[in-house]
């Protein structure tokens, strides 16, 4: 295994150019040997279900990273039944790779939201943190937890695009930019995706 690796979970529901580019850049900028998609199967924070199967948004974020070699579509969460808490994934990583330099990697809006994460205490003893800056969101951690977790700043290009964004452009069959791969617009339109 890699001695450095990052983890890049989310919904994915579709993956688009701003996961890519966060992906990229915690690669490059840390020095990472790969980088870990772990698309989400019960996210807690979130307030609906995703409405890609999890089969779809497997496939999708392997047509979306399939351009960088150093990515590994890891399915592990979509497997988990149950809700997926990011300490249990962070567990079984340290468990899996226990010598290797595990770096999760987050926007800024989920920094400034971090104390919310169950047992972010005993996720911070796993995972190090690389924060995405986005717009004017502090990089700052929260101060009850500001001590207890490693951060480090990553510097990229904004990327203005999200999932949520794209999904109501697919579905109102308007234009949306490129802020979608090629390939996975090709899924989306072969398999009817987000259309009703």
């Amino acid at each position: 295994m890699s001695a450095s690796f990052g983890i890049l979970g989310g919904t994915f529901d579709p993956p688009h150019a701003g996961h890519v580019a966060a992906a990229t850049a915690a690669w490059r900028q840390l020095s990472l040997d790969q980088v870990r998609i772990i698309p989400a199967g019960l996210a807690p924070l979130r307030a609906a279900l995703p409405l890609a199967s999890a089969a779809d948004r497997l496939a999708m974020s392997r047509l979306a990273f399939e351009p960088c070699p150093w990515a590994v579509i890891d399915d592990r969460e979509v497997r988990r039944e149950g809700v997926c808490w990011s300490v249990d994934t962070a567990r079984e990583l340290a468990k899996d790779f226990p010598n290797s330099r595990r770096v999760w990697i987050i926007g800024a809006d989920q920094l400034a939201r971090l104390d919310r994460w169950k047992d972010v205490e005993e996720l911070g003893r796993y995972v190090e943190f690389a924060v995405l800056s986005r717009d004017d969101i502090s990089t700052e951690p929260p101060r009850s937890i500001a001590n207890k977790v490693k951060v480090t700043i990553l510097k990229a290009p904004p990327v203005k695009v999200s999932s949520t964004a794209l999904r109501l452009s697919l579905k109102e069959r308007k234009p949306f930019g490129n802020g979608l791969p090629k390939s996975v617009r090709a899924y989306i339109d072969e398999h009817s995706l987000y259309q009703s």
